[in-house]
């Protein structure tokens, strides 16, 4: 939408600047708006959130719950994108690595971890730094409280929308950095008065304007669509038309059936019960659907570090504002994600004999995103007395996975199974990076592909014609019990009949930070590994039980 045809009499938006000094003046609002405050230094393009909590905190639905938008933010991964100790970890790691790469690698990680900071930096023709004394995270740095507020408000809702026919992505957020303050647009999805507008122009520095293209899934793309260069067998980098794909949740959904039932923003910013208002300068202009700010995903591992670590910086509002979200996160993964059931359990002389169903209820593969995540079966069988006679999937406190080769050997990966007859055997839906001459990595900057790609697809994907960014690679692919949808597992366990009845109970585990994506980085002692490991150590990386089902033979 260009600004020349936006009409400044009839605009929305859902997080709006305002900062204190404006409450009091709010109820009578200028005929003419005033100058827009004073620029501090770095905040050329953007406001911390800080500018736009007080007016969009207070906020009730229809029952009374708070739904204001900053502090839901705040306890969310979004709002802790720079805060997160294991990203820290994972940039060091990758510095080691390539050294001679390290304005690509900082620049890129910025992009979508510290955009503010980056947008503005990229502006002036710098790269970024993200660690070290000159580093963005720096204490002191003139673009440090930018840095430090993660994915904030005036980066999300100043992305504008694309041309027709075109994806945004790799952090490509298309920032105007041209408009000055008091004229820089917002763009947002709820009415607000003239009287708002006015004002908000006049405390942030922000026009707010009306564009549904904040409801749609191509916004999140911008980053959550992400294809990078790779270091090549001869060590230079990779060009354009050689790019690795790392994460690409937007392209899964539009191959799915969710595409045309729901957006991003759908399931991951709830609705409120009922209405409510965008702003408690004026809370008698309640809307509906009112859509939270919580962005619950699925990274319970993250949020708990968090807390449990009390990282220097991190937000939490009333003392439990991360306890709410990491109960708000786990609920979701388990009432959103996946259904699990045990059929045609018998035996068959010496043998056990069932199946394990997984149907996935999400509109893109599961685990989605950034492939340091895992899920897998965990199946145990016990006999009449109560004692586990099988069990695959097992795990210890520190995330390893007993019987998974991968976890015993960073060379190696457990294959995709549609028979499982031994302990050493486990189902585990991931994927897994290789370089250019096909070794297994953990190194973003040497990842060219995977060699395995069975994360479980939504409904309507077809793993025949896939996205040209998201395949199903490996064993996956020629099972044909694989499908969009879900996946279903055959068991065949040897058992002494004399046991009977057997107690079959199978779950659906979840980790964000897989035990060898972590040991790999803890593994270069960095300051930033020691802190990351630090804090592992003291919460574990315990999965997360996503689903789980049981049945018993006669």
């Amino acid at each position: 939408m260009a600004p020349s045809v936006i009409s400044r009499r009839s605009v929305v938006l859902w997080g709006l600047p305002l900062i204190v000094l404006f409450l009091l003046s709010a109820c009578s609002a200028p005929a003419t708006p005033t100058p827009a405050p004073a620029t501090a230094p770095g905040e050329a393009f953007f406001k911390p959130s800080g500018n736009c909590a007080a007016c969009h905190q207070g906020l009730k639905d229809s029952t009374g719950a708070d739904v204001s938008i900053v502090p839901e933010w705040q306890t969310s991964v979004m709002g802790n994108a720079a805060l997160d100790p294991y990203f820290r970890a994972s940039v060091r790691m990758e510095l080691l690595n390539a050294p001679q790469y390290a304005d690509a690698i900082q620049s890129k990680c910025a992009t979508c971890h510290t955009p503010m900071a980056r947008v503005t930096q990229e502006a002036q023709g710098e790269s970024t730094a993200l660690l070290g004394e000159e580093g963005v995270l720096a204490e002191g740095h003139v673009l440090g409280k930018l840095a430090l507020d993660g994915v904030s408000c005036t980066v999300c809702h100043q992305i504008p929308q694309p041309p027709a026919g075109e994806l945004r992505h790799s952090g490509n957020m298309a920032i105007d950095t041209v408009t000055a303050m008091g004229e820089r647009l917002l763009y947002g999805a709820l009415p607000i008065s003239e009287q708002n507008r006015q004002t908000m122009q006049a405390a942030s520095g922000y026009l707010a304007v009306q564009s549904e293209h904040v409801r749609q899934s191509q916004l999140c793309a911008t980053c959550h669509e992400l294809y990078l260069n790779y270091i090549t067998a001869d060590g230079s980098l990779s060009g354009e038309d050689a790019l690795f794909y790392e994460q690409t949740p937007f392209s899964e959904w539009l191959a799915s059936d969710f595409a045309q039932q729901s957006s991003c923003q759908d399931c991951h910013m709830p609705a409120a019960a009922g209405s409510a208002p965008v702003s408690n300068i004026t809370p008698q202009n309640t809307y509906q659907p009112f859509y939270r700010h919580t962005f619950t995903g699925g990274n319970v591992f993250l949020l708990t570090l968090l807390k449990d670590g009390k990282v220097e910086g991190v937000r939490n509002p009333g003392g439990t504002g991360l306890d709410a979200h990491i109960a708000r996160t786990t609920e979701y993964l388990q009432t959103r994600t996946a259904t699990l059931a045990i059929t045609s359990p018998r035996q068959e002389g010496d043998n056990l004999e069932f199946a394990v169903r997984v149907d996935l209820l999400t509109g893109h593969k599961f685990p989605t995103s950034f492939p340091s995540r895992r899920a897998w079966l965990h199946v145990t069988v016990k006999d009449a007395s109560g004692r586990v006679v099988f069990e695959s999937g097992g795990y210890e406190r520190d995330g390893k996975i007993y019987g998974n080769a991968s976890d015993e050997n960073p060379e190696t990966y457990e294959p995709h199974y549609t028979l499982i007859t031994a302990a050493d055997q486990v189902q585990i839906y991931e994927p897994v990076m290789q370089t250019e001459t096909g070794k297994v990595t953990t190194y973003q900057l040497l990842a060219a592909s995977y060699i395995k790609d069975n994360r479980l697809l939504p409904r309507g994907f077809n793993k025949s014609q896939p996205p040209r960014v998201s395949a199903v690679v490996g064993d996956a692919l020629n099972d044909p019990d694989f499908t969009g949808g879900g996946d279903t597992v055959q068991y065949r366990i040897p058992v002494n009949p004399a046991g009977a009845p057997f107690t079959i109970e199978a779950e659906l585990l979840y980790q964000s930070v897989s035990y060898r994506w972590a040991k790999n980085v803890l593994d270069t002692q960095s300051a930033e590994a020691q802190t990351f490991g630090g804090m592992l150590a003291q919460t574990g990386n315990v999965p997360v039980m996503v689903a789980s089902a049981s049945a018993q033979t006669r």
